[in-house]
């Protein structure tokens, strides 16, 4: 233990037995962030357990309580004995290939209690925020009736809520979700009692400060919704029950329609950790996109995962296979997929995407291709053009016949599957999301998980998960009637959702207009806002495999713009915030190698900023830019492209235009 570590892990200890109560009945410990910027004061007492967070002197969460009960009478947390505490500190780098960042600094204080009862809660205490989580002992099978996880705020703030959207009649009937909605922002007092909200969800709290709720290593557990029932400061945690009746239904019968439902929310075998619950804490709001929590406290990767390659993608769907200036019918046919496979062919993008409908729709039947078809001259098609194919896949054909699918794909040639329409996450629909990452995996296939809830980690313990939905992405955009104000959640999500992992937004629209312009077109679809808001969406979004949404024929026209999309990496050696606040903006810069990405995102109002570059350091470097045009404002389509030299006080000037962006490459 080198001398830094050794007294940081003094001074915890000794604030820990320092603070323990003279009175028997009570023991309080308090836990500090290596920085000493955060700390949680932990009471047990024979009421039960409480926590609270406070960075500097501000206090963020008041005295929460946590509990889970379990079958047999048995509980953890509640009439706690506690029979023991030890404390960690931890330093270390971790590494990844498929992120943000290439290198990640884990580095926590941690206390662990010890109870009667075969049981522990770990707390551990990051500069950025405090997590902890229920770890079990007992052998045999344990069934989870219910858990407690408790978010006492010290006043009655506003929070960006997503309410599960649509299925109100009941909250039962809200565990059935797509987790794609736009943010309410509201008092959390004024939280309506007819819906849930699923995670993450952030709070604003003094001092321009906010807290952001998420939890991780979700492998074997159902997922955590939040609820308001009296219309407090208080947020409550509320669960899935475990599904006992499961029918085939749905959107072409490919879901998982849970028809009855157990009186407990889980059930486990042998020695568990329970999910993390997190309490993330920003200062400034241009943190909250560079937390890592979710990545940290995530299982690590077992195996080898080298053969991961992330990548971008051309994808058929939302263009709906729309193609121009050819010579044969457009659709879903041989000659279609060899001219998307050109297309990436000729730009060096690594993936197409066959999405819905290469497969018989009306029959579930991975097997069965439609006969306009050939999928293995397809696939040796793209191997001549170094260009693999993935395959979309419903959930329910995918999850009866996984191991066969896989090999069977595998063997063809595939690279991997989109899998889409889970739209739960009840505890055997997470298993499910391990499982098949796990089965993927051992057959070297990449996995896009669709239609389904936030990441928790599945993506760092899994490499070749690499993307996950959970997002009110672009798709939207299609559908008619739509009234999303998607220009502002573009610069909301990144504050919150992105905090939880990587997003399948699937950007890159050609057809973009103004505010006033918008309208929805299903087949040849629009975006809201600049062209060089959608460029930017490529450098701001975490997204490991991300789409090129248009049609081939559309960025053929555009020459400029998709030979810089096809050049942005979509994984980076290192992320920074340059600027940002929610709801209005968002100024992101990614490295990989010697090159440099900035992406800008605005909301609707227009606006000038001054960009500092100095984190180039030495040296002399040019930039290649692409902002928005003079008239960008009435035709989201003007932009302007130029190569710059950057100054050498390293300052840069941009307007952006009403729901506009800037993208750029820097480079010596």
């Amino acid at each position: 233990m080198d001398r830094i570590k050794k007294s940081i892990w003094i001074t915890l200890l000794l604030s820990v037995t320092a603070s323990v109560a003279p009175a028997l009945a009570q023991k309080s410990f308090v836990l500090s962030s290596p920085d000493q910027s955060l700390h949680s004061e932990i009471q047990v007492s024979d009421t039960g357990i409480r926590y609270n967070v406070k960075h500097a002197n501000d206090l963020m969460l008041d005295f929460s309580r946590i509990y889970m009960t379990l079958d047999n009478g048995r509980k953890f947390g509640v009439n706690p004995k506690l029979t023991g505490t030890v404390t960690n500190t931890v330093d270390r780098i971790l590494t990844s290939d498929v992120y943000k960042k290439k290198e990640v600094r884990d580095h926590f204080n941690e206390l662990i209690l010890k109870f009667k009862g075969n049981y522990q809660i770990v707390f551990r205490a990051y500069n950025e925020g405090i997590a902890y989580r229920f770890i079990s002992s007992l052998k045999g099978e344990l069934i989870v009736e219910n858990e407690l996880a408790e978010f006492n705020f010290p006043a009655d703030n506003k929070a960006y809520i997503p309410y599960v959207r649509d299925h109100l009649a009941t909250l039962e009937s809200q565990f059935s979700s797509s987790f794609e909605n736009v943010y309410a922002y509201e008092n959390i007092s004024q939280w309506d009692r007819s819906r849930m909200a699923f995670l993450p969800l952030l709070v604003e709290g003094v001092s321009g400060k906010k807290v952001c709720i998420l939890e991780a290593d979700l492998l074997d557990y159902p997922g955590m919704f939040l609820y308001n029932d009296n219309g407090s400061n208080s947020l409550k945690s509320v669960f899935a029950p475990y599904p006992k009746d499961i029918e085939q239904g749905g959107y072409l019968n490919l879901q998982g329609i849970v028809k009855t439902r157990e009186p407990y929310i889980a059930k486990v075998k042998g020695a568990t950790s329970f999910p993390w619950r997190v309490i993330t804490v920003s200062s400034q709001d241009a943190e909250l996109p560079e937390n890592d929590m979710v990545f940290k406290l995530a299982t690590q990767p077992q195996g080898d995962f080298s053969w991961v390659k992330p990548g971008q993608a051309s994808w058929d769907w939302w263009n709906s296979w729309n193609l121009f200036g050819v010579d044969f019918k457009a659709g879903i046919n041989n000659e279609t997929y060899k001219y998307y496979i050109d297309f990436a062919s000729k730009y060096n993008i690594p993936y197409v995407i066959l999405d819905d409908g290469w497969s018989p729709q009306s029959e579930a039947d991975l097997f069965k291709v439609v006969p306009q078809l050939d999928i293995p001259l397809l696939v040796e098609y793209g191997k001549q053009r170094n260009v693999r194919l993935i395959l979309w896949a419903g959930y329910y054909p995918f999850e009866r016949d996984m191991e066969a699918v896989c090999k069977h794909y595998s063997d063809m040639g595939i690279a991997g599957f989109k899998v889409d329409y889970m739209e739960r996450d009840d505890q055997l629909m997470v298993d499910f999301h391990r499982r098949a990452a796990e089965v993927a995996a051992r057959y070297h296939l990449l996995l896009d998980l669709h239609g389904t809830y936030k990441p928790t980690g599945l993506q760092r313990t899994y490499p070749n998960v690499v993307n996950v939905e959970g997002v009110h992405g672009l798709e939207q955009m299609k559908f008619p009637g739509t009234t999303a104000d998607q220009v502002t959640y573009d610069v909301t999500i990144p504050f919150i959702r992105m905090i939880a992992g990587p997003m399948d937004y699937t950007p890159g629209a050609m057809r973009n207009a103004s505010k006033e312009n918008f309208r929805t077109v299903h087949d040849e679809p629009l975006s809201q806002g600049t062209r060089c808001h959608q460029l930017a969406a490529y450098i701001v979004f975490d997204s490991p495999l991300n789409m090129l949404c248009d049609s081939p024929s559309s960025y053929e026209k555009e020459e400029e713009c998709i030979r810089f999309l096809a050049s942005i990496p979509t994984v980076w050696d290192d992320t920074k915030v340059l600027m940002g606040k929610v709801s209005e903006l968002i100024v992101t810069a990614r490295q990989k190698e010697d090159v440099w990405y900035v992406g800008c995102l605005n909301n609707w109002e227009a606006r000038d900023i001054e960009l500092d570059l100095s984190f180039l350091g030495e040296g002399d470097f040019k930039m290649e830019l692409f902002s928005d045009g003079v008239n960008a404002d009435r035709c989201a389509r003007d932009y302007k492209k130029e190569i710059i030299s950057i100054p050498a006080d390293r300052k840069l000037k941009v307007t952006l235009a009403s729901g506009g962006g800037m993208a750029a490459r820097i480079y010596k």
